[in-house]
């Protein structure tokens, strides 16, 4: 018994590894905006919710196994790398065990999202397929959108727009504007965790034919980037206030700014291994501000 532990506790420590914790926030915010602002329009059923965050959470999941695998495959995954372990490029899982976490995260995400096609229609259905595709198309297939400079837009829409409106329209079976504002900060935030992660290996990415956004603009640009979409989600509140009629509950995502100021100064001044620290607290405050956000809609 003791044995088999010995071997079950590090292949599962390595799944968690190639799950990429602390890049889950970006599926837990759009969720729990979505949630919130079905509240403050009093439509809102927990259990639509609990399942449209484990199958965020898969979605999320198995776009980062597909990441690690077709990035170790194109090479664009080495040992030099600066960021956090890779488990493929570390030997850690292999191929055939990765392609066969990629299928079963990603259909179990879809089985758990029939529930929610039953109670809100074929419009998720739709979401949920085209979720699933995109994840796979980030660096898969033929034309795969993180080497053509297209995963900060990927990530903008499906994990932003796409996952906040969607979780709307579970409970209130519609789209509206408001939701569609409501989602640009969180999609902001959430592809600012990518714009660090690409800020940190374009010199790697570069060499190795991974044509980021980041690697296509340069690192001023990139910088430029990642201040105005951080900029861009602190107008938001400002329009809700304004516009729809939102009580000032709604700044308090304003409580996160030193760490939004500390992020940007992070991204200027560290090279390197530290970027992993402007990683982590970007993926914090894309959680914290959500979180915060979230509060002020139902207030």
């Amino acid at each position: 018994m003791n044995n088999k532990l010995k071997i079950i506790q590090p292949k599962f420590h390595s799944w968690l590894l190639a799950s990429r914790p602390k890049t889950l926030p970006a599926a837990v915010a759009p969720v729990i905006v979505g949630s919130a602002l079905a509240i403050s329009k009093s439509k809102f059923v927990l259990v639509y919710s609990v399942f449209a965050l484990a199958c965020s959470l898969l979605i999320q999941i198995g776009t980062n196994f597909v990441n690690d695998l077709y990035d170790y495959l194109k090479g664009a995954d080495t040992k030099a790398r600066k960021g956090p372990v890779r488990v493929l490029s570390s030997g850690l899982i292999s191929v055939n065990e990765m392609k066969t976490g990629v299928f079963v995260v990603f259909f179990t995400a879809f089985l758990l999202g029939l529930y929610l096609v039953k109670a809100a229609g074929l419009v998720i259905l739709i979401i949920g397929i085209a979720s699933i595709a995109a994840g796979i198309a980030y660096t898969a297939g033929p034309f795969p959108l993180a080497y053509h400079g297209l995963g900060d837009l990927f990530v903008f829409t499906f994990f932003g727009l796409i996952g906040t409106m969607g979780t709307y329209y579970l409970h209130t079976h519609e789209f509206s504007f408001l939701a569609f504002i409501t989602s640009v900060p969180i999609g902001a935030l959430v592809t600012n965790i990518l714009v660090v992660n690409n800020y940190r290996d374009i010199d790697e990415d570069r060499a190795s034919g991974k044509n980021t956004l980041a690697v296509i603009i340069g690192k001023n640009l990139t910088r430029y980037q990642f201040v105005v979409l951080t900029l861009l989600s602190f107008l938001v509140p400002v329009i809700l206030f304004a516009w729809f009629g939102y009580s000032a509950w709604i700044f308090l995502p304003y409580l996160t700014i030193p760490i939004a100021y500390k992020t940007m100064v992070m991204l200027k001044t560290f090279e390197g291994l530290q970027l992993n620290k402007t990683l982590e607290l970007t993926a914090k405050l894309s959680a914290l501000y959500g979180l915060l956000f979230a509060v002020g809609l139902v207030l």
